[in-house]
């Protein structure tokens, strides 16, 4: 057994100086540490835990670390821990312990004219794609300049994401998908106005979401219809319009008397009784997609038999989702203010496996942090942004991010978040795009 008796240490309880033997776990091999239990002071906390692992680790430059416990970061001192929760002393206390977490701060914000519904980043160019509702589509590069902006949609923009470094899809209230093109390479004069090349055309509501993948060019949307639609952006594979197909709504603009051509769906997928509020491709296998929906199921698809797999039923409406992929997880937002995670795959015995709390309202957008696994952004109309880490589901968010600008009340909506290769970037009733820094660390 090892001791730390002689070691002094700062971050404790000086009311206590009894030891306890305690095993530290990480899954990270870069800053593992022997997994034999040592004794340490019981009255530690977390900076003296965390002198413990640089000792171990014989650091040049302390490296700060939180502590995970059952669920939860570890936020007393162990003693006040094992008492709080009726463990015994003489127990080994088991603790996986983390890089922490620096805190996001602000970097920018860029103007609109009506309220930011959605935003995208392209990875390589990190140009940012945004939908507003002024049903306009714009990109703008890292200095605020908005360098194109796409006009034909015919009433709010709801959502809108990159297909590829030049291709981009969004659609909204009139009910049609909208495929754009920008220049990949040059750059034309700052606000350049863009068409559509195609309109895609098959829902007879509001689309909500959409999701996008871009190695098959295929699209999923997400309608206030109870219709998933499965689209290509591949115009020698699109369907012609069939002639019973629903006409794109118009309400604030006059379409051109020469729209783009429009194409019809590879498949409208029938299953959810209520709006569906969100889709997504498995990030494994773009065959397999999952839909959510007002009437609070999870739904599985066979993309390449347009079939429904597997239906889970959940307690509230759900309104957001993303995967987590090395996890094999769906993270799904709900109105009922609190994040779900769900283990998707048939085999599996239980339909929720953790739930996250701390948004005061309902939960509108969900994305994975790429870099970790475990991490992942909220968006939410209490007007906050919070990021998560899932191995500490007991312990709420790790940070809150909010709203910046003057002006502004801190009640404003956010409708839309992408952590992304530019940090974490929002959307919402501020009328702003807001972009925040990625926490550093884990």
């Amino acid at each position: 057994m090892t001791s730390t008796e002689n070691t002094p240490m700062d971050g404790t309880d000086t009311q206590s100086t009894h030891q306890v033997q305690v095993k530290f776990t990480t899954r990270h091999p870069d800053i593992a540490v022997p997994t034999a239990p040592i004794l340490v002071p019981a009255n530690l906390k977390r900076y003296g835990l965390s002198q413990i692992i640089n000792h171990l680790l014989d650091t040049s430059t302390a490296i700060p670390f939180e502590f995970l416990v059952n669920g939860s970061f570890l936020r007393t001192s162990i003693e006040r821990y094992l008492s709080d929760n009726g463990l015994s002393s003489e127990s080994v206390l088991t603790l996986e312990y983390v890089r922490a977490i620096i805190p996001p701060k602000f970097q920018a914000a860029f103007q609109h004219d009506d309220w930011v519904s959605s935003v995208s980043v392209e990875r390589e160019s990190k140009r940012i794609l945004s939908g507003s509702y002024d049903g306009i589509v714009r990109v703008w590069n890292e200095s605020a300049q908005c360098l194109y902006t796409g006009v034909g949609h015919t009433d709010v923009v709801k959502t809108a994401k990159w297909m590829s470094a030049t291709k981009s899809v969004s659609a909204g209230m009139d009910r049609g998908l909208r495929i754009w093109e920008v220049d990949g390479e040059s750059i034309g004069e700052e606000n350049s106005e863009i068409f559509a090349l195609a309109e895609l055309v098959g829902h007879r509501g509001t689309v909500e979401k959409i999701s996008v993948d871009s190695s098959s060019g295929r699209v999923l949307s997400a309608g206030m219809d109870s219709l998933v639609g499965f689209w290509t952006t591949n115009i020698s594979e699109a369907s012609k319009t069939p002639k019973e197909a629903p006409v794109p709504r118009a309400k604030r603009r006059k379409e051109t008397s020469t729209g783009p051509p429009r194409y019809g769906p590879l498949r409208m997928l029938e299953g959810h009784t209520s709006p569906v509020s969100a889709v997504v491709f498995d990030p494994k296998d773009s065959t397999v997609g999952y839909s959510i929906s007002w009437d609070h199921t999870i739904r599985t698809w066979d993309l390449a038999t347009y079939s429904l797999v597997d239906t889970r039923t959940t307690q509230h409406p759900l309104l957001s989702v993303c995967v987590l992929p090395k996890l094999s997880l769906l993270a799904c937002g709900s109105a009922a203010r609190h994040i779900t995670l769900h283990d998707p795959r048939v085999s599996a015995s239980t339909v929720t496996t953790s739930t996250l709390r701390g948004h005061t309202n309902a939960v509108v957008a969900l994305s994975p942090n790429k870099s970790s696994e475990w991490q992942m952004v909220s968006a939410s109309h209490d007007g906050t942004l919070r990021i998560w880490d899932v191995r500490a589901t007991e312990s709420g968010s790790i940070w809150t991010i909010k709203r910046e600008g003057e002006g502004l009340s801190g009640k404003e909506k956010v409708f839309d978040v992408e952590w992304s290769s530019l940090g974490i970037v929002s959307g919402g009733e501020d009328k702003r795009v807001q972009i925040d820094d990625s926490p550093k660390g884990e």
